[in-house]
């Protein structure tokens, strides 16, 4: 398969500043800039202001066995009047903290949010979040748990956490995704992503683990 080439790479960006301009929930950098353009020349001067974010793992728990994933529901502010309910219904997901590994990150918020236990963690792909104002790189897991003892209420009162864990059914999760009930991007990747690798998960899982033992 042929790949596909990159014209330009960071050498052919000119940072001229760069300064901190409001450290609270948010981090926010102003940027003055030049770079390349597809004509050969260089642009005239950019101002931009950035998000400055900590990498992101989200993780999609699946139980093979069940058929069934575990949501988490949550109040996100940046919805607050624009949908029916600011109560969104999303993966397990969390931050990386200095010196913590992805995996790591995984496992802590998938307890700290569900209070399930990951029996394996499979990469389903990363990305940029939203790359013309944020910085924030997100990384998408399936962790396979067993979701019989599932659902209740969790997350940090210190984090101003208030988080319930949602048992649904694959086939309801799938038509949740179809209806648009669920409408964020993490969760529309990694449930499209399990659409595709479900058979394979199943299939292995069971040559892996006989009856009884997961």
């Amino acid at each position: 398969m042929p790949k596909l080439k990159p014209m330009f790479t960071s050498s052919d960006v000119k940072v001229l500043s760069r300064e901190a301009v409001f450290r609270g929930f948010l981090k926010i950098d102003r940027i003055q800039l030049k770079h390349k353009l597809f004509n050969g020349k260089w642009s005239s001067t950019i101002q931009r202001e950035i998000a400055v974010r900590e990498e992101v793992v989200g993780v999609l728990l699946f139980d093979p066995k069940r058929d069934e994933v575990v949501l988490v529901r949550q109040f996100r502010v940046g919805v607050m009047g624009d949908t029916e309910t600011p109560w969104f219904l999303e993966l397990v997901a969390g931050m990386v903290g200095e010196e913590e590994t992805l995996y790591n990150v995984a496992t802590r918020e998938t307890q700290e949010e569900s209070g399930c236990k990951i029996l394996d963690l499979i990469e389903i792909c990363d990305y940029y979040n939203s790359p013309g104002i944020s910085t924030e790189k997100v990384t998408l897991y399936c962790g396979l748990i067993d979701s019989e003892h599932a659902g209740g209420f969790y997350g940090l009162e210190e984090e101003h956490e208030d988080i319930e864990a949602v048992v649904l059914s694959y086939t309801d999760a799938a038509r949740f995704l179809k209806d648009g009930v669920i409408n964020n991007a993490m969760s529309i990747i990694a449930l499209q992503w399990l659409e595709l690798n479900k058979s394979a998960i199943i299939e292995k899982w069971g040559l892996m683990f006989p009856a009884g033992r997961l």
